[in-house]
């Protein structure tokens, strides 16, 4: 049977998923987006995700690579799909790719972004939700300094889960950019990479932020960029007020221009 290789850009609350990847009797996002394509296709699709977000993490722009039956074309089969996912998960777009594509091998790059609320009304339940409300006085020179220090080429062992990656990686990651951006209420922290490490972004943040309020030294970055474990490290932030935004490809493997 002709089939096609479609990227779905996926949107997601991730309040009600235990993570991206299927587990047995826990909803995931990949089941019910697995569950639905198997209703459109009369036979199991595996859908795969370009990383796994942790259980609680959202998504704007998670990538998805599926193979359907020719007879999808890729606005048929967003629609489709649409009317049959739950509400908490939206497919925003869906682009034909070339045969190649791999959602998580292709990827040349990721981004995410961390949400701190630094206002008073940071508690609503209208944001508490989706943002870390911080209370304490932030130093901008040590949040930012210690941001900078992030970017480029680091072995990120100590930013990482341990035992989650194979014994034989380097837990080297390339940040392209790391920074703190001011926006109404608060901060955002934005982070791109060409691939990240489990809790990599939130044990950043949670560093960051004792260092910023001086519970640790502006010198704990470097130090910890530098050490071989992960003993040292600040417990990571939430997973409620982390977003995955983004996740790039080479445009040669879009079978339509982007």
């Amino acid at each position: 049977m002709a089939e096609r290789t479609v990227q779905l850009v996926l949107q997601y609350d991730g309040a009600a998923f235990s993570g991206w990847q299927r587990q047995p009797s826990q909803r995931t996002v990949q089941g019910v987006v697995e569950e639905a394509l198997e209703r459109l296709c009369a036979a199991p699709v595996v859908a795969l995700g370009s990383g796994r977000t942790d259980a609680g993490v959202h998504a704007r722009g998670q990538a998805v690579g599926v193979r359907v039956p020719d007879r999808w074309d890729v606005q048929k089969l967003r629609r489709a799909l649409n009317s049959l996912l739950p509400t908490d998960v939206w497919v925003a777009r869906a682009v034909e790719m070339h045969a190649e594509f791999h959602a998580r091998y292709s990827a040349v790059g990721r981004r995410y972004s961390y949400y701190v609320g630094t206002d008073h009304d940071a508690r609503s339940p209208f944001r508490v939700r989706y943002e870390l409300p911080f209370s304490h006085p932030i130093d901008r020179a040590s949040l930012d300094g210690a941001a900078s220090e992030i970017e480029g080429e680091h072995c990120f062992r100590a930013f990482a889960v341990s035992g989650t990656a194979p014994s034989h990686d380097d837990h080297r990651c390339t940040v392209a950019s790391a920074k703190w951006e001011e926006r109404s209420g608060g901060l955002v922290f934005v982070i791109e990479a060409n691939r990240f490490l489990h809790h990599m972004v939130r044990f950043l943040v949670g560093t960051m932020l004792d260092i910023a309020t001086a519970r640790r030294p502006d010198t704990d970055m470097s130090r910890l960029l530098a050490a071989t474990d992960n003993s040292e490290v600040s417990p990571p932030a939430p997973p409620h007020a982390l977003f995955l935004d983004a996740v790039r490809y080479p445009s040669h493997l879009y079978l339509e221009g982007v």
